[in-house]
């Protein structure tokens, strides 16, 4: 089922982020970036055809089973905005991702995450539009990473940054809830379990994943359950 873009959901995220005791992370050794979560309405069957053959976009990596790397069947009613990266990017090419970046001396972490916003999906909205912060998560390539919960106010005029994002989608609140959602598998590098948000055809892994979770776990259940702990696949540690 589908969830109501509405007053009423903003409400209530807003409410939950507000009630949450935010964990931070302080570690001089890590840079610091914002991503926005953007809340937006979608309808169903709205999913754009990819722009690019899928085998340019996944650099790779290995498919499961009935899996190839498509966000399709997604879209419907309250959204977030998630991006595919352009495979020819130095760092994290034509992974999942979240609109965000670096915060720039001087900016603050929702500053940061309005400007990436813009930068990235041609999208402007004011500061007002933020609802609240998720906890930090720390990456392992070197980043501690604000999540910036953002009221969109409507479905938006989504216009990706080519040399950036090859593509962004409205994905369904509802996906963040599938039954078989989220996973936890293990690997050998690491006794921390790795998550995984089964989006559409693929697998969104942290810190991406994390913080999903987090949004599905705080924002739409009221559950203030850590994430920070949560494993990145060995892919992304670079």
């Amino acid at each position: 089922m589908t969830i109501t873009y509405d007053e009423a959901l903003r409400a209530s995220v807003r409410r939950r982020l507000a009630e949450h005791r935010r964990r931070e992370v302080t570690d001089p050794s890590k840079r610091h970036a914002a991503v926005a979560i953007v809340l937006v309405d979608s309808e169903v069957g709205e999913d754009r055809v990819d722009p690019a053959p899928v085998d340019d976009w996944i650099d790779g990596r290995p498919m499961e089973a009935g899996l190839d790397g498509r966000m399709v069947g997604v879209s419907g009613g309250a959204a977030f905005l998630l991006c595919r990266r352009a495979s020819r990017l130095r760092a994290h090419a034509a992974q999942w991702a979240l609109p965000g970046g670096r915060v720039d001396e001087g900016e603050t972490v929702t500053e940061a995450a309005l400007r990436e916003l813009d930068e990235e999906v041609g999208i402007q909205l004011p500061e007002a539009s933020v609802l609240g912060l998720l906890d930090d998560y720390p990456t392992r390539s070197g980043y501690v990473i604000t999540p910036v919960v953002i009221w969109g106010g409507g479905r938006l005029d989504i216009r990706p940054a080519p040399d950036e994002v090859v593509a962004a989608y409205r994905v369904g609140l509802h996906q963040l809830q599938r039954d078989d959602s989220p996973r936890f598998v293990s690997i050998p590098e690491s006794p921390r379990p790795v998550v995984q948000m089964p989006l559409g055809n693929d697998l969104i892994h942290a810190p991406t994943g994390a913080v999903l979770l987090q949004l599905r776990w705080l924002c739409l259940e009221g559950r203030h359950d850590p994430v920070d702990q949560l494993e990145q696949p060995v892919f992304a540690w670079k």
